[in-house]
């Protein structure tokens, strides 16, 4: 090794860029909102090349779902029984898209795959899959309930946000935890 070479790669590391990007994102479609949020205003706000940005994501709903994993992490399975798995999911879920820019970008990118074959796609295997898969082997229901379950409550609180601009309160969060668990934990004695 020379002088002027380290054994150390140039720029930045890159789990480093990915944070920079996605916390750039949320940022960005927090004050301009998803529609405005461009590639080269995330790249701008994340101090990196817009090349940087789509070396690692093709395209704007690539970046907001990987975004998105981010932002949510794993979904919390845990509780005595369904009742309170559902009731912990709901709650999860719907303090998720109350952080600053994270509603705006779900629905952004859902209203994005409803013409984009290709990030329906990508919405289906790499971000709904894994969630669903977690609370099918935690609650021990059929796929198709369990879908049931996240379309009724991801769309009930998206819908919420963006007919108010604002996330679904805590007191109707708690009456939308008390419908599903009637719904879904029906045939299994008391929902609490």
């Amino acid at each position: 090794m020379s002088p002027t070479t380290s054994g150390r790669p140039r720029g930045r590391p890159r789990a480093g860029v990915n944070d920079a990007v996605f916390a750039a994102t949320l940022r960005t479609v927090a004050e301009v909102g998803y529609a405005r949020a461009t590639v080269d205003r995330i790249a701008a706000a994340a101090g990196v090349a817009k090349t940087t940005v789509y070396r690692r994501w093709p395209t704007k709903g690539a970046l907001i779902v990987d975004c998105l994993l981010d932002a949510f992490g794993p979904v919390p399975v845990e509780g005595d029984g369904p009742a309170e798995i559902l009731a912990t999911a709901i709650h999860w879920i719907a303090d998720k898209i109350a952080e600053p820019g994270v509603g705006d970008a779900f629905a952004g990118v859902f209203s994005d795959a409803v013409s984009d074959p290709a990030l329906r796609e990508i919405l289906a295997t790499r971000f709904q899959e894994p969630y669903r898969i977690a609370l099918q082997d935690a609650l021990g229901e059929p796929r198709e309930r369990v879908l049931f379950f996240i379309d009724a409550v991801v769309g009930t609180l998206l819908h919420r946000m963006g007919m108010t601009g604002e996330p679904m309160v805590e007191s109707d969060v708690a009456a939308l935890v008390e419908m599903v668990q009637r719904h879904l934990v029906a045939g299994r004695g008391p929902a609490r």
